[in-house]
């Protein structure tokens, strides 16, 4: 079996790349190290890559562009995959403003080159598309919420599972990253009802893991437990700190990949994140670094929201649950921060 993975070096793209090496696969990883282009030299993937090269059996990266059509083309044709983890992209929702055609380019006209490419020369392969729950820009916002002590929660009993698949994605403010990314989903959805590729579609959360290279604008949990153990000031951007989202690990993404991957549902969407039980406000997750690592975390609370940004977001995972039972959140949000920390001190050391 031959897996191609975008963004080989990036979070979600290195446990896939593990993954389907550990099970025997020929995996061909596609990075070219563009975070450190989006973030400078403290986003970049290289020490991943290179970890991933010497720990894996059968796999190699491709230096390419997903912006290059002909590499990407040439490479389908040579080498045509029976599975696509496509994870590439400008990631940050704040970035994306001073990078505009950078940032849609590479989210959407890259993935358009990725769904061709596969059309053209390996129809039967399997598509795993990562996108993002900034695809419904801030119609979240629209549900009636409350203000607790440490996080803003949903007010009524209807909601409390959170945000599904039929929550509108017009209409509203993305950010341009959300923009993007929206294009590129609508892409891949049409790509599987349109064209019949067993396209799958993953709306996700809050993705972490201790192999995150988190940076201010991109990587909220693991660029928290960086500053809290190494010391450095934080801010806070805006609803007091009381914003919500739901932390999955990145090893829970890529084993809802395999289950697709297993039973291919062509064009379907899911949202995919920690869910209700991994939820956490921003000072309830400073407040668990504190509890479980003992370290404090110097923040200031700035007064200007992001734009477009979710207030209290959960990804409602009933519809993945439904359609894959055998899938489910393994890794707690106290084991993901545990993990965290200790490669965070392991990097200080």
């Amino acid at each position: 079996m031959r897996v191609i993975v975008t963004g080989s070096s990036g979070l979600i793209g290195s446990a896939a790349v593990r993954h389907w090496d550990a099970n025997g696969s020929e995996v061909i990883g596609i990075d070219n190290d563009m975070r450190a282009t989006f973030f400078g030299p403290e986003g970049s993937t290289r020490w991943n890559q290179s970890r991933l090269e010497s720990e894996t059996t059968h796999f190699r990266t491709a230096a390419i562009d997903i912006r290059d059509r002909h590499a990407i083309m040439d490479l389908f044709q040579n080498e045509p995959p029976d599975l696509v983890i496509h994870c590439a992209a400008q990631p940050s929702h704040d970035r994306a403003a001073a990078i505009p055609f950078l940032d849609f380019e590479v989210n959407a006209t890259g993935t358009l080159n990725l769904l061709e490419a596969t059309r053209q020369h390996a129809p039967d392969a399997v598509f795993c598309h990562m996108s993002t729950n900034k695809v419904y820009g801030d119609a979240p916002n629209e549900l009636p919420l409350e203000e607790r002590d440490t996080r803003w929660e949903y007010a009524r009993e209807e909601d409390f599972d959170g945000i599904d698949e039929n929550c509108r994605i017009d209409q509203t403010m993305h950010s341009l990253f959300g923009a993007s990314k929206t294009a590129a989903d609508v892409l891949a959805q049409e790509y599987g009802k349109y064209f019949g590729l067993k396209t799958g579609i993953f709306r996700g959360g809050c993705l972490t893991g201790a192999s995150h290279s988190g940076v201010e604008l991109h990587g909220f949990l693991s660029y928290l437990v960086h500053v809290a153990v190494t010391g450095k000031p934080y801010t806070i951007f805006g609803y007091k700190g009381k914003q919500v989202r739901d932390q999955i690990e990145c090893s829970d993404v890529v084993k809802a990949f395999e289950a697709f991957a297993n039973n291919p549902r062509p064009g379907e969407v899911y949202n995919i994140g920690g869910g209700r039980n991994n939820s956490a406000s921003v000072l309830e997750c400073i407040d668990l670094i504190k509890q479980i690592g003992g370290y404090r975390v110097n923040y200031t609370l700035g007064e200007d929201h992001r734009k477009g940004d979710h207030i209290c977001y959960i990804s409602d995972l009933s519809k993945l649950r439904s359609d894959y039972p055998e899938w489910d959140i393994r890794v707690s949000l106290e084991e993901i921060l545990s993990q965290m920390i200790a490669g965070e001190e392991s990097k200080q050391a």
